[in-house]
């Protein structure tokens, strides 16, 4: 489980394919504080560390993974968001992350409008029924609230702190990202579509 509140921006070093998918090398402050096995997300896709050493992690991207997020695409010299599994004994900001991509969504457009950015993303129609106005959403793993809704589109505003300490930068229009919607918006989703037109019964409970 994550924030979606990104500790640290790492950089690709190396994308080697392997059988069953690729393996990545990602230079970040955090190597030294990771142990083989730990949680990290990258770009909001949840990964096991498969090696870590100060200035250096490793992780491996299953075929399914690369195919259904942008983590396929990666390339060395690319700027990636990072944030570790969250603490249960720490403050928790941000919202629900499971570091699962619901899908990719692509950034059409990035206005600046004093201090802060807006960005404009266009998602695919499965991921309508979970975004809500006022809603949260992570791109590229980063908790954001959606500012403007639309059929096909939202629109979030990100802050200089927030803009200064991700990969947003480096994003550019037309360009894919990962995209998690909010994980209790799902369940109230899926459970309206299943008990809400009166196909399915809740299950007793018991002694009734």
């Amino acid at each position: 489980m994550f924030t979606g509140l990104i500790e640290s921006v790492g950089t690709v070093s190396d994308v080697k394919p392997v059988p069953g998918g690729f393996r990545i090398r990602i230079r970040t402050a955090l190597g030294g504080e990771l142990a083989d096995g730990d949680s990290v997300a990258v770009n909001g896709v949840c990964l096991t560390t498969t090696a870590a050493r100060a200035g250096e992690m490793h992780a491996d991207i299953g075929v399914e993974t690369a195919r259904i997020t942008t983590l396929g695409a990666l390339r060395p010299e690319q700027p990636v968001n990072l944030e570790r599994a969250m603490r249960a004994d720490s403050r928790f900001g941000g919202h629900f992350v499971q570091g699962h991509v619901d899908g990719t969504g692509t950034l059409e457009q990035v206005r600046q409008e004093g201090e802060t950015q807006w960005l404009t993303v266009r998602f695919p129609w499965a991921l309508a029924a979970y975004l809500v106005p006022k809603g949260s959403v992570a791109v590229d793993g980063i908790s954001l609230t959606v500012a403007a809704l639309d059929a096909d589109r939202f629109q979030v505003m990100v802050i200089p702190f927030t803009w200064s300490h991700t990969n947003l930068p480096s994003l550019h229009p037309g360009g894919q990202v990962n995209l998690e919607c909010d994980m209790v918006g799902k369940y109230v989703a899926r459970a309206v579509e299943l008990f809400g037109d009166g196909r399915l019964k809740p299950a007793p409970t018991s002694g009734t």
